[in-house]
This record gives C-alpha cells, structure tokens and sequence, in this order.
C-alpha cells in the first residue's frame, strides 16, 4: 500500500464523496480536486523558483569572491 500524500487530506475527501449524493455535488467535488490539485503545484512552482534564485545568488556571490581574491 502506497504511503498517502501529506496534503492528501483522505478524511475529508472521503467525507466529501460520501455526501457527493447527487450530480451537482459531485461536479462541486471534481471542480474543488482540480483546484487544490493546481494550488498544490503553483506552490511547487514557486518553492522551485525560489530554490533556483538562491542558488543564483550563491553561485554570483562566490563567483564574485574569487574575483576578488577572497579564499
């Protein structure tokens, strides 16, 4: 059995699909999982791009210190 996600939050989706009882309630929970799903990976994207500025900035700051003669 694979391990569940961290911000898999199974309860509640469970929950949310037990009470999913007619057509509009379960269009309402595809939608909410096509949302949080996106939300999941812009917060990905940006944890990503921050990583990559910094180590950016690192490899510019060291750079410059060899430059300078800096040990």
């Amino acid at each position: 059995m694979r391990k569940q996600d961290l911000g898999f939050d199974y309860h509640r989706y469970h929950r949310l699909l037990l009470e999913a009882d007619d057509e509009d309630k379960r269009l309402a929970l595809i939608e909410l999982l096509i949302e949080e799903k996106a939300r999941d990976r812009l917060a990905a994207q940006r944890a990503s791009d921050r990583a990559a500025m910094t180590v950016n900035t690192i490899a510019t700051v060291l750079k410059a210190g060899r430059n300078q003669g800096l040990p």
